[in-house]
């Protein structure tokens, strides 16, 4: 659910003009882009303008184990679960585990309420042009209304019917580190990574982000997917306690049955759950650095912008 600060727009023609050049019929390809062995673990650049592969690192000293996913995956894609030593199960310590959380699903171009502040993801709390910079619709255009589609293994969890230019495995969490104040204030301080290279030097522009493009592991049962954090919600912006608290404190917010998180159709369809729309299914989740990312579908197109 995008922020509160960003005002909702009229958006039926927004959409069809984005969708004219990014969304395809059900036939075209993925955005496909190599995928690499592992995530990077570089620090994220000063001024990253581009969506790009991951860069190859060292791959894990021991086989990793597989989790079957819904249908068979495409060749090269690691089913759900896949991961690399130290990553799963999750590690103690510096970022704790987030237990039975319920997490809703919402995607690229979804209008839920043209009336509401924060009923919109054409744009994110960190992107004024999130529909066009991901590439359009993240679903299907159904009378000039973007809507979900069912994900499948056999394509990664990709849109059938365009080519992402971002990652299409994100989510959201529950604090705005650049539009709300509350959150914006406390961010040095409660954010475990404020003060790490590569993001310390962004605490003195409170324009950018230290929550935009950091990974999460999601785990929903048996299957462990990972996604990056593309805005901010459902329904609360300042939630430090629940976010970054280390006792497995409840979500602050009390719509939409109480969700922590909101997750992309790829995650959905990743994690199997129960419902395409729905607000029932839990999982567990905590962040994850990018060199513990392990290859797999979230990694073939990454967003970095």
């Amino acid at each position: 659910m995008s922020a509160r600060s960003r005002p909702v727009r009229v958006l039926a023609l927004a959409l069809v003009a984005v969708c004219a050049t990014g969304c395809g019929s059900s036939d075209a390809a993925p955005g496909a882009v190599a995928a690499p062995t592992a995530a990077s673990s570089a620090a994220p650049s000063a001024v990253p303008s581009t969506t790009a592969a991951v860069p190859s690192t060292a791959a894990p000293t021991t086989p990793a184990p597989v989790v079957p996913g819904p249908g068979t995956p495409a060749p090269g894609v690691p089913a759900p679960g896949t991961t690399s030593a130290g990553v799963f199960p999750p590690p103690a310590g510096r970022y704790p585990v987030h237990t039975d959380v319920v997490a809703t699903t919402f995607w690229v171009g979804e209008v839920f309420d043209p009336t509401a502040e924060d009923g919109s993801q054409v744009f994110s709390t960190y992107d004024d042009d999130w529909l066009a910079h991901y590439g359009g619709c993240d679903g299907v255009v159904v009378d000039d209304q973007c809507r979900t589609e069912p994900r499948v293994a056999t394509n990664g969890w990709f849109p059938t019917r365009m080519a992402p230019r971002e990652n299409p495995f994100y989510l959201d969490l529950p604090f705005d580190d650049v539009n709300d104040p509350e959150a914006a204030a406390v961010r040095a301080e409660v954010v475990p990574w404020a003060h790490d290279p590569g993001w310390a030097e962004r605490l003195a522009d409170p324009d950018r982000s230290l929550m935009k493009n950091r990974w999460v592991a999601v785990r929903k049962g048996e299957r462990v997917c990972f996604g990056q954090v593309q805005d901010a919600g459902p329904g609360e912006y300042d939630d430090a306690a629940y976010v970054f608290g280390v006792d497995d404190a409840r979500p602050a917010n009390e719509r939409y049955n109480g969700a922590g998180m909101d997750v992309s159709p790829a995650l959905n369809g990743c994690l199997g759950f129960a419902e395409l729309d729905g607000q029932d299914d839990r999982v567990d989740w905590w962040f994850v650095d990018d060199a513990d990312v392990p290859a797999g579908s979230w990694t073939r197109v990454v967003t970095t912008r």
